[in-house]
C-alpha cells in the first residue's frame, strides 16, 4: 500500500530527542527529517576559522556574538543546525530561549557545503528557502573545493544571490559595521 501526501510522517523537534548521540546531525525541514553525518576535518577547519573571524570582529565592535552549530528551533517543524551564526545583541536576547536555544532566525547563518549532491541541494534549496521564509538577513554558502562563498541578502521578502566573493577577495557586509576579513586564510 502506497503513501499519501496527507499520511506523510511529520517529524517535529520532540522527536529528535528520541534519537541516539552518534555523530550524526539530525534537523527539521518542513516536517522533513534530514540526517547527516559528522562534518570532514576541513570543514570544521573553515567553520572555525569563520566563526573566530566573526568573533573578533563581534569583540571589537561589540555589536553581537557568533556561535558554531547552535540548534535553531525555528518551530516543530523546522529544527536546523546551521554550521555558524551571528546575531546582533539586541536580537539574541529575543530569540535565547530559557534554555538557551534560538527560537527565530539571527541576522547571519553560515553554511560551510558538504561533500555530495544531496547535501548540498538541502543547504543551495531547502535551507536557503527556509532561512528566507524565517527571517534571516544573510546567508554566506561556503564552498571549500571551489574555495568561494557566495552570499544571499534580503531584499524585501526574499534572500537573493548578491555577491560570489572569491580568494582575493575580503569579506564585509552591512550587518557587521567595519568588520573585513580576507577570504584566502579561510581556506587555507
Amino acid at each position: 500500500m502506497s503513501q499519501t501526501a496527507s499520511e506523510k510522517i511529520r517529524w517535529t523537534t520532540a522527536d529528535l530527542q528520541l534519537f541516539p548521540e552518534n555523530g550524526n546531525r539530525y534537523e527539521i525541514i518542513d516536517g522533513d527529517l534530514l540526517i547527516t553525518r559528522a562534518p570532514s576535518w576541513q570543514h570544521q577547519v573553515v567553520c572555525g576559522r569563520i566563526f573566530a573571524a566573526l568573533d573578533a570582529g563581534s569583540v571589537s565592535t561589540g555589536l553581537g556574538r557568533g556561535a558554531i552549530a547552535p540548534g535553531v528551533i525555528f518551530s516543530d517543524a523546522d529544527n536546523v543546525i546551521p554550521d555558524v551564526v551571528w546575531a546582533s545583541n539586541a536580537r539574541l536576547d529575543k530569540l535565547l530561549d530559557p534554555a538557551g536555544h534560538l527560537t527565530g532566525a539571527p541576522e547571519l547563518i553560515v553554511e560551510v557545503l558538504s561533500p555530495g549532491k544531496e547535501n548540498q541541494l538541502r543547504d543551495k534549496e531547502a535551507k536557503l528557502k527556509l532561512y528566507s521564509s524565517r527571517g534571516v538577513q544573510e546567508y554566506w554558502l561556503v564552498d571549500c573545493l571551489l574555495q568561494e562563498i557566495q552570499v544571499y541578502r534580503r531584499e524585501t521578502v526574499r534572500l537573493v544571490l548578491v555577491a560570489t566573493w572569491l580568494n582575493r577577495d575580503r569579506i564585509s557586509s552591512p550587518l557587521l559595521p567595519g568588520f573585513s576579513c580576507a577570504v584566502a586564510p579561510l581556506f587555507a
